[in-house]
């Protein structure tokens, strides 16, 4: 591939949520914060939202990753389960293991003595829950109970919900004003701007072992352009550019490399491109015109 031709150790813009590329940009940063103290002050329900590919589930990796010892750690990736599924997966994730015929008053005693066990032992517990959107209604209500579990100092559980826009909406409706109520710390994230969209570049490309920049000027601002600011799109044009630089034999990404690339993917802001190769053949034209005497002010 282009690992050699551009000098780098290891692919900088690959899809995997891996941390170890993770760009400490504004947003991110404060999210994290967010999450840290909300966390710390044993607060129940922290809600982190953003558009699809914004890093929500490299957030969550992160945080995972840097939890602090006396943690106790729950993740739940996919949250398509129902309340008994719910409680089985946080009982199991704590390390509860029962038989499987047990009903779901059993299960919830276990469990709530199972948290009160390591809050004695001084552990906090934290229940992860990536994709949260997709949580069925009642499972919605059920962690709401779950968050009941408390003793005279603070709570036995505390829930991270990230989770697409459409999460914000399904907790705007009434039947879940008294859920909306108890989430004490949210953050929202945004879209990259363009010298943020350089750094997350430059930042990567670091990571990966370059210490140049792999992509020209043009090349940045249509990357910014075409991809909106999401981390995800940026990735998947600034591989695609770098591939096609590669099989042109060229030190570096130009403009036509990311607009090759925007063409080539899916949700990015295609409208755009035939007025841009307009744009860009009508100054061509003039520049080749001109000397000749042309009136180019007649060109339509």
């Amino acid at each position: 591939m282009y690992l050699a031709h551009f000098a780098l150790q290891q692919f900088p813009f690959s899809l995997t949520p891996n941390t170890g590329f993770y760009v400490g940009l504004n947003g991110h940063q404060q999210a994290m914060e967010v999450l840290q103290t909300a966390l710390s002050h044993g607060e129940g329900f922290i809600k982190v939202t953003g558009e699809v590919g914004t890093g929500k589930t490299l957030l969550c990796r992160k945080l995972l990753n840097e939890a602090p010892a006396h943690w106790s750690l729950a993740y739940i990736p996919d949250p398509n389960l129902d309340p008994q599924q719910l409680r089985w997966a946080l009982a199991l994730e704590l390390g509860l293991k029962q038989s499987d015929n047990i009903d779901q008053q059993q299960l919830a005693h276990l469990l709530q003595r199972q948290l009160l066990l390591l809050a004695s032992a001084g552990r906090q517990v934290v229940l992860l829950i990536d994709e949260a959107q997709a949580l069925p209604d009642e499972t919605l209500e059920a962690l709401r109970l779950l968050t009941n579990l408390e003793t005279e100092q603070r709570k036995l559980v505390q829930v991270v919900l990230f989770g697409q826009p459409e999460l914000d909406k399904r907790l705007a409706q009434s039947k879940f004003r008294q859920l909306r109520q108890r989430i004490s710390f949210s953050y929202q994230l945004a879209q990259l701007t363009r010298p943020e969209v350089a750094a997350y570049l430059q930042q990567r490309l670091q990571i990966a072992g370059s210490p140049v920049m792999l992509f020209s000027p043009a090349a940045v601002w249509l990357l910014s352009y075409y991809s909106r600011g999401i981390p995800r799109l940026i990735n998947v044009l600034a591989h695609k550019a770098l591939l096609l630089g590669y099989g042109a034999g060229l030190a570096e990404a130009g403009w036509q490399q990311m607009y090759l690339a925007a063409v080539d993917t899916e949700d990015v802001r295609h409208p755009a491109l035939h007025w841009f190769m307009v744009a860009v053949a009508m100054a061509v034209l003039v520049l080749w015109l001109a000397p000749l005497g042309f009136p180019v002010w007649s060109l339509p």
